[in-house]
């Protein structure tokens, strides 16, 4: 069984004679500190998910840390921008941090014990506990819901940039490593030979030659191709073979490769056949029909017409936000969606959190539906600030809620630069959901304890 909480004195350290950067830094954790014991609500919901991390034995012993404990360290964690084993060093070097997580002065808990809490919450549970704080801004009037401003981004999952060549590359070391590990526990389950060395110079053979011009060497690059891809073929035939044996009951281990094996499968099944069509039948293959990775089966190619990015990696995540640099409303799309389409749902979301529509909702132009659709919104908005041309900006009342609008983007910046949400490290979709749920919940932590007093 895990405690919620303990009551404990904090923050029992003197800032008497610090810096005063110093000074601030400790303020600002006072300030969150004092957010998230005026919303109870938020750790009755993070508990519920952590109690399933530590049910107790027959003995009935408890947890070593409280639900409020790994709460605030998630928090840290995110706020400092480190990864989990950074994050448990400056925690336990810091007495102040440790007076915040209100750890009364016991051993702080490891770094994988931290990465095994945050991965139990549940990405509807950081939705739910952004949608309390949000309710509880408005109860304080420190946040007004009249005027919002929405927008999307990208947030990259960690894949090296996907060609037909590193995928093969991808699949056969991959299969590779697993089949042999298998053939060490039972000879008989795998007896073929691997010869990886060869696998890796045609693809770095490959990867250097492909760009060239000359058409002697555009032809062994196309030979080497079709190498690659046969002989990745014959590999990922292999790995079928073995998953349909290793599952079967007998040997557990052997069974444990055959489903780790299982999951890459279809992706890897996948790879050569695009690479097939794309590379030998010269086929263009559209984005539908690919993976981007066989570790990250999840992501999405993404195109928003930025010169300097204009292909992207990852899933598209939707931002609501008001003046009060609040957020609202936040949406990660497992499939993404054109931008005209969404703004439909963000009234009607907006309207089921805060019982009313907004008064003004402003976005690009992007976000512009079909002329019958952009009308039948705009009745039930008293103002919907979209251009629909470049006509539209001569219009002052437009102007101003446009120069409005363009104030998320600073947000999204500080979410990219200071809250991680410019790549995902973290695997899976629900994963992915979490930290952006996690960053989401710090910045209007942030926000909260940065409102002016009364």
């Amino acid at each position: 069984m895990r405690r919620k909480k303990e009551a404990v004195f904090a923050f029992e350290s003197n800032d008497d004679g610090l810096p005063k950067v110093v000074r601030d830094y400790r303020a600002r954790y006072r300030a969150i500190s004092q957010v998230l014991d005026e919303n109870p609500k938020i750790l009755d919901l993070v508990h519920k998910d952590l109690q399933k991390l530590s049910e107790g034995d027959s003995n009935g012993r408890e947890g070593d840390y409280t639900s409020e404990n790994i709460l605030r360290a998630l928090v840290v964690q995110h706020l400092e921008g480190l990864a989990y084993r950074e994050a448990v060093i400056r925690i336990g070097g810091e007495p102040f941090l440790q007076d915040f997580l209100r750890m009364r002065k016991r051993v702080v808990m490891d770094f994988t014990f931290l990465s095994r809490c945050f991965c139990v919450i549940k990405p509807t549970t950081w939705k739910r506990v952004n949608e309390v704080l949000g309710w509880h801004g408005v109860a304080e009037e420190a946040v007004s819901t009249s005027v919002i401003r929405t927008d999307t981004t990208v947030v990259e999952t960690n894949i090296h940039y996907p060609t037909d060549a590193s995928l093969l590359w991808d699949t056969w070391r991959v299969a590779s490593r697993l089949l042999k590990r298998a053939r060490e526990i039972s000879q008989a389950s795998c007896p073929h030979r691997f010869h990886d060395r060869k696998i890796r110079r045609l693809y770095l053979y490959v990867t250097r030659y492909l760009p060239s011009k000359s058409k002697r060497r555009q032809r062994k690059v196309k030979l080497a191709f079709r190498t690659l891809i046969e002989r990745t073929g014959w590999m990922v035939a292999i790995c079928r073979d073995f998953c349909g044996v290793a599952v079967s009951p007998g040997n557990s281990a052997l069974a444990a490769l055959g489903l780790e094996l299982k999951a890459y499968l279809a992706a890897m099944e996948k790879v050569v056949a695009v690479a097939r069509r794309a590379q030998l039948e010269g086929e263009t293959v559209p984005a539908s029909d690919r993976t981007f990775s066989i570790f990250e089966q999840h992501t999405e190619l993404i195109k928003r017409g930025r010169r300097e990015k204009p292909v992207e990696f990852g899933h598209k995540v939707l931002l609501c936000q008001t003046a009060e640099k609040f957020i609202t409303d936040y949406q990660v799309y497992e499939k993404q969606q054109a931008d005209c389409e969404l703004i439909e749902s963000v009234i009607q979301r907006h309207e089921k959190l805060f019982a009313t529509k907004p008064e003004v909702l402003a976005a690009d132009k992007g976000f512009c539906p079909a002329e019958e659709k952009f009308n039948q919104l705009a009745e039930q908005v008293d103002s919907l600030a979209i251009p629909r041309r470049m006509q539209d900006f001569v219009d002052k009342m437009l102007a101003r809620w446009q120069a409005f609008r363009a104030g998320i983007e600073g947000t999204i910046s500080g979410l990219k630069r200071a809250f991680r949400l410019v790549r995902c490290f973290f695997k899976g979709f629900k994963s992915f959901q979490r930290a952006v749920g996690l960053g989401v919940f710090c910045h209007n932590l942030i926000v909260m304890a940065n409102r002016a007093p009364g």
